[in-house]
């Protein structure tokens, strides 16, 4: 598939994208709002350097790469683009009108082509993944230079690239830089056509993250107003619809061998918040909602994270932790933020969007995958029970952060010297 017969199909379903915001609409009504920006009708103003950061996670792992950036080029001006509300909420909590701030369009020539007219910059930052033809196209035509930052890819997602090279393979080459997280994903990208030229090895800028003492005194006062302050608790981070029964039904086990064991189940978006408290209330269990400032008793079995920016907080709460996306085919979510609390952490199979990290943690006993209830039941329960073990799993996980840090530092060298080489306005 060509670029041009890309275009040509995107136009054809844009009713279909049109039907899926909708759809994202009723569950989430902020996908209802700015929908101009979605097509490009935005009153943007000239930039120097353009970050696109997709959702909330690639947002939080760009916070600290951005505001370092800023600090050492005053005079220069950054304009930052999601294409979710979560991760614009977390653009503006962290950036105020520091930034210039809107949703990335969507790939249609049109819409991209008026986009990178309004804001000309000279640096383009895209993280991770989020590589769109048309923009990229756009982008090199208008002579910006393009990196992809804590650039990873998955053999999925590398299969998928190879069976359109005649749409990728273009693309991959108007990168002017890829700065990846390993030397596996290295290879990857050059078994592509990419020039080893054009990639360097940085690691993960997610290794880097910095856990704000603010938010471990608030955890450990948080945890000591339960009435559970001496009870196993374990959390389930970023889950989905799908993993919602099955952490219920895990926690029934361990509820069976510690009656007053806690179970924090966070989803991972805020329109399965109210499917998730069905859930728990179908089964059964005695429920506070984090949103409601309930009260946790002795009574309490299930917290229900259903609000936003806490998640982390949350991990710093409990001993163990579940990292959602992984028991159905989803790729999972980053395991980095329980680690970076010394918790042990467990996930499922199917975690191939960070299967390099939960390698690492899994060597270092730090983590382990488990296939369904049962099987994250007896891993609980037999960590809750072997304090030892627990406390060697905690260790691990710090240890593995520890050791990996200095992905940003690396990350802020490299586009530092594509700023000063970059004419910039």
């Amino acid at each position: 598939m060509t670029r041009y017969i890309y275009s040509c199909l995107l136009y054809l379903l844009s009713p279909l994208v049109i039907m899926y915001l909708l759809l994202r609409s009723v569950k989430s009504p902020d996908y209802r709002k700015r929908w101009s920006e979605r097509f490009g009708f935005n009153p943007l103003i000239k930039t120097d350097v353009l970050f696109h950061c997709v959702s909330m996670g690639e947002t939080l792992a760009a916070v600290n790469l951005i505001k370092q950036l800023m600090a050492q080029n005053p005079d220069k001006t950054f304009t930052i683009t999601t294409t979710s509300p979560t991760g614009s909420e977390q653009v503006v909590n962290a950036f105020g009108d520091q930034v210039q701030h809107c949703y990335l369009p969507l790939d249609f020539s049109f819409a991209v082509k008026r986009f990178l007219r309004q804001v000309k910059p000279q640096l383009c930052v895209i993280m991770e993944t989020e590589l769109w033809p048309n923009l990229v196209h756009f982008a090199h035509n208008q002579q910006i230079k393009i990196i992809l930052a804590n650039a990873r890819l998955s053999q999925k997602s590398a299969d998928k690239y190879q069976a359109k090279p005649k749409l990728s393979l273009p693309m991959l080459r108007c990168l002017d830089q890829i700065l990846v997280q390993t030397q596996i994903e290295a290879e990857r990208f050059m078994a592509l056509g990419v020039s080893a030229a054009n990639i360097k090895v940085t690691g993960s800028v997610k290794f880097d993250i910095t856990i704000d003492p603010v938010q471990q005194q608030r955890a450990v006062a948080l945890r000591s107003q339960w009435q559970k302050e001496l009870a196993p608790v374990w959390v389930a981070g970023s889950v989905h619809p799908g993993e919602f029964d099955i952490m219920l039904n895990a926690h029934q086990q361990v509820l069976a061998v510690y009656p007053d064991a806690l179970l924090i189940m966070a989803p991972r978006h805020p329109e399965q918040f109210d499917a998730a408290a069905q859930a728990i209330n179908k089964q059964g269990f005695h429920l506070v909602r984090r949103s409601e400032t309930q009260q946790v008793t002795e009574q309490t079995q299930v917290i229900l994270g259903d609000t936003m920016g806490e998640l982390l907080m949350l991990y710093g709460t409990a001993d163990q932790a579940f990292i959602g996306g992984t028991l159905i085919e989803n790729g999972g979510h980053n395991p980095l933020e329980p680690a970076a609390m010394g918790l042990g952490v467990y996930m499922g199979p199917h975690h191939w969007d960070f299967t390099e990290i939960t390698q690492l943690l899994q060597q270092a006993g730090a983590l382990n995958v488990v296939h369904n209830s049962d099987e994250l039941a007896q891993q609980l329960l037999a960590n809750f029970t072997e304090q030892p073990l627990l406390a060697a799993k905690r260790r691990a996980s710090l240890e593995v952060v520890s050791q990996n840090r200095g992905a940003l530092t690396a990350h802020v060298v490299a586009l530092q010297q594509w700023l000063e080489t970059t004419k910039m306005h």
